[in-house]
């Protein structure tokens, strides 16, 4: 199939756009969503809203920092939702704003792509254990 032929999908104008090119601000977005946190963070967040350190427990490996830096930046993008209490002692809920519910849709459904797959990659890497990347 040519590339007259394709269709005319988001992903392929993408592909052959703005999403490749180097300055494009499409890619930092991307890097927020798509990190091991930010996708964890998301879907954590579709059962509604949280306290950073309900996350922090649900998030079993992530850092205090780490988790303040993805939050901060999926916040900034316009994902996330952060409302600060002014009370003693202090506190903050996060939520998904109606952007962070498409998206979070999104990436839950890769990540339950990749739950479905990791049986037969972990057979894969077992078979292949030893073999150099260049004989696979």
């Amino acid at each position: 199939m040519s590339d007259h032929d394709q269709p005319v999908t988001l992903s392929y104008a993408l592909e052959r756009g703005y999403l490749f090119a180097g300055p494009c601000p499409s890619r930092d977005i991307l890097k927020h969503v798509c990190s091991r946190w930010g996708v964890l963070i998301l879907i954590a967040l579709r059962s509604g809203t949280h306290r950073f350190s309900e996350l922090r427990r649900k998030l079993e490996g992530v850092s205090e920092k780490m988790l303040s830096q993805t939050l901060q930046a999926l916040a900034e993008d316009g994902f996330i939702e952060r409302v600060s209490y002014p009370v003693v002692p202090p506190y903050v809920e996060y939520s998904l704003t109606e952007s962070g519910e498409t998206v979070a849709e999104k990436v839950a459904a890769l990540a339950d792509c990749i739950e479905l797959l990791t049986p037969s990659v972990m057979a894969f890497r077992a078979a292949n254990a030893g073999e150099t990347p260049a004989e696979l």
